[in-house]
């Protein structure tokens, strides 16, 4: 077997083996609302999850091009191979940390920031510095802020509409509607995650030199990419889905149907519109802040949430050193 087409798999593979791991991490992001609020029963919202996950991967065509073409100019050869094996590396290790200690990082700034680091250390590799700025860092800090201050008045606006609503009709009304959303968010999820993924894999098989096309995806990426996100999802990640769901604010059915409805909304504007790749971890959390925040500001408990927001700051530094160390090790056996 050629040494190009072994490095190709070993990128595809670890490739997945991050689907996997985001599926785990960030299946709060879709379902920890609904479960937290009693909506779905936590299997059931895992499976809802999964199959939004896989689904939302076929839309994400936009997002995957802009990873695969629009972030780093990767070195010639079999070395631009290992560039990408140990970008996403760093990504999984960063993933796995965070998931150990509960906080919803995002595993996309992950992804971002193994890429650079590995990039940033390979003879020949370019970061596209103004392409980072502008379609990682600015979505990076305007999603959270967006997302807390929809969740806040679209908060406000539930409130108003059903200020004379029976509280235990309104309850059971909105965890009906939490179904919706929570797939909503799940669809979102999947157009944004899954097509980082495909992206990852895209590169690998132009630069390897089995597709002379960077923005084509070929049918078996979109379902390799979207199953092993789905398989991911279902398999749980519940020490994030206990932060998300309980730590930060006591939700109710409410709550959790405006923090989910606002966070797809901006997931869907970004990967259909804009071709942005954002956190959905960022965009829910933040989103959930904001819808607590109407309650009183105490409400939210700040303390965990500055842990968050410490996580989302050192994720993108973490994992690109954790991805160039890798690119040391490996780099003379993709020289």
């Amino acid at each position: 077997m050629d040494t190009t087409l072994i490095a190709v798999i070993a990128v595809i593979i670890v490739a997945m083996v991050f689907d996997y791991t985001n599926g785990f991490h960030d299946a709060a992001n879709a379902i920890a609302t609904s479960v937290s609020t009693r909506a779905l029963t936590p299997r059931i919202a895992l499976a809802l999850a999964a199959v939004g996950n896989f689904v939302g991967a076929h839309f994400g065509a936009g997002v995957a091009k802009t990873v695969g073409d629009g972030l780093v100019t990767l070195p010639t050869g079999v070395e631009s191979l290992g560039v990408l094996f140990a970008g996403v590396i760093g990504a999984i290790c960063w993933n796995l940390i965070t998931w150990y200690f509960g906080l919803p990082s995002s595993s996309s700034h992950a992804l971002f920031g193994g890429l650079v680091g590995a990039t940033l250390f390979a003879a020949g590799g370019v970061v596209q510095w103004l392409n980072i700025v502008e379609k990682v860092i600015i979505p990076m800090v305007l999603s959270p802020v967006v997302g807390l201050v929809l969740g806040y008045l679209v908060m406000l606006a539930i409130l108003w509409l059903f200020r004379k609503g029976h509280p235990g009709k309104l309850g059971r009304g909105f965890r009906w509607a939490q179904t919706a959303s929570a797939a909503a968010m799940s669809v979102g999820h999947g157009m944004q995650d899954a097509a980082k993924t495909m992206g990852i894999v895209v590169l690998a098989l132009y630069t390897g030199g089995y597709q002379s096309d960077k923005s084509h995806i070929p049918e078996w990426v979109f379902w390799t990419s979207a199953a092993m996100l789905a398989a991911g999802t279902y398999a749980g990640g519940w020490r994030i889905i206990r932060t998300l769901g309980r730590k930060i604010i006591d939700l109710g059915p409410p709550e959790g149907f405006a923090a989910e409805t606002v966070a797809s909304a901006v997931l869907y504007f970004n990967a259909l519109v804009l071709k942005a790749p954002i956190s959905t971890t960022h965009t829910i959390t933040s989103a959930i802040m904001g819808v607590g925040a109407t309650k009183r500001l105490s409400a939210v408990r700040w303390n965990v949430a500055g842990n968050i927001v410490v996580a989302w700051v050192i994720t993108f530094p973490a994992a690109a050193i954790i991805a160039c160390i890798t690119y040391f090790l490996v780099r003379p056996i993709f020289g």
